[in-house]
């Protein structure tokens, strides 16, 4: 009996999930928040559910086990019991999509900002422009280019690829979305905690995938103002635009939001 009470416990233990966060990360953006207060409720549903799944096992175990040669009694069509079992993990379902779909809609709502950024995509680098300055960060192989937004603003991403498929990925955001060629993929970010933080392609794009890395540079607006100010460069704003004009001629129209997935 101890040794089967001990299992669950063990499970748990050897598996490295840290609680109350269930090896999981808040992230410093409210979509990231979001996602993690989701696996939370999840997590906990589970254990709950779990735990009375094994009470239910342990129960018919030791209530029903044998005792002589005799057949216990058979008992069918306990209709309040079999409604019971039917409709409570419907509503059980029902409250997870609830929730996912909560989620999901705070993911790919776009807010209107005056926070723009255009994040390019190529074979094997970033691209960062800034509509309506002259401002262009460009980045690639081992150069681990910077995107640097505003904290507690709305900053509205325009995601586009040159070439391939390739995979914005911020593992501190639990973020990720496709950059896909002649798809203008957006989305919306809004940090509320200052910092640098990691991204990198998640799709095998060819040769130097592995080297395709970047980071997000979070900061107050007085900085990032200040940071767009001193980062003008006309000449690489205009070859930007030329180049942005080119492909878009070039590519077919805009499709809808292409997502790799939640975070």
């Amino acid at each position: 009996m101890l040794r089967i009470a001990a299992l669950p416990v063990a499970a748990v233990a050897l598996s490295g999930c840290t609680v109350p966060a269930f090896g999981a990360r808040p992230g410093p953006t409210t979509t990231s928040k979001s996602v993690f207060h989701l696996w939370q409720g999840f997590s906990v549903g589970a254990m709950v559910i779990g735990a009375f799944v094994v009470l239910l096992i342990l129960y018919a175990v030791l209530r029903y086990r044998r005792k002589g040669d005799a057949i216990p009694k058979q008992t069918q069509y306990h209709i309040p019991l079999e409604m019971v079992y039917t409709v409570v993990p419907i509503l059980i379902v029902f409250g997870l999509f609830a929730a996912t779909l909560v989620v999901e809609n705070k993911e790919v709502a776009n807010p209107k900002t005056n926070v723009i950024v255009d994040v390019n995509a190529f074979q094997w680098g970033w691209k960062f422009s800034y509509p309506g300055t002259s401002t262009v960060v460009v980045g690639q192989t081992t150069e681990n280019p910077t995107m640097v937004i505003p904290v507690n603003t709305d900053v509205h991403i325009n995601l586009t690829s040159t070439d391939v498929i390739h995979g914005f990925y911020v593992k501190a955001f639990n973020f990720s979305r496709y950059a896909l060629p002649g798809v203008d993929n957006q989305f919306t970010i809004r940090a509320v905690n200052t910092g640098t933080f990691f991204g990198q392609c998640t799709q095998l794009c060819g040769l130097y995938h592995s080297l395709m890395y970047f980071q997000v540079k979070v900061v107050t607006m007085d900085q990032y103002n200040s940071w767009l100010s001193n980062n003008s460069n006309p000449s690489a704003a205009q070859a930007s635009n030329t180049a942005n004009q080119q492909q878009t001629s070039t590519h077919v129209p805009s499709k809808p939001t292409a997502s790799s997935g939640a975070n």
